[in-house]
């Protein structure tokens, strides 16, 4: 089914949320309002992570020691189905020295005290 354009308005808030809030201020308070509680991840290269204080502790970790500096999302494609939204998409992962990682990804979102959040998150680089 065809998303409305407010539910895209939406989605794309919560996706320019985690590089302004997470990435850019280290506010990993924020993951809040961007994953669900029991929301999962499945990072390249490491065990799928379960539950929002994991991914917390998985983010900041990660963040500054892969030198992340900001990140554009781009979704491609989102089909609401039910309960669910699933969106495929792109990005740009800025790293320190001026460099440029290409990824794509997954998304499966849910609903969460009536608001649409991150419940699976997969992705890889395109190298």
């Amino acid at each position: 089914m065809s998303l409305p354009e407010s539910l895209r308005k939406n989605m794309q808030q919560i996706n320019e949320l985690f590089d302004s809030s997470v990435i850019k201020k280290r506010d990993f308070d924020a993951l809040d309002k961007i994953y669900t509680s029991d929301a999962r991840i499945l990072p390249p290269g490491a065990p799928l992570i379960q539950g929002r204080a994991n991914i917390r502790e998985f983010w900041q970790s990660a963040i500054p020691a892969l030198g992340v500096m900001g990140l554009k999302l781009t979704s491609e494609d989102a089909h609401l189905d039910g309960d669910s939204i699933v969106e495929i998409g792109q990005g740009d992962l800025a790293l320190n020295g001026g460099q440029t990682l290409a990824v794509k990804y997954v998304v499966h979102w849910k609903q969460e005290d009536g608001k649409w959040k991150w419940h699976t998150d997969i992705w890889n680089t395109n190298q």
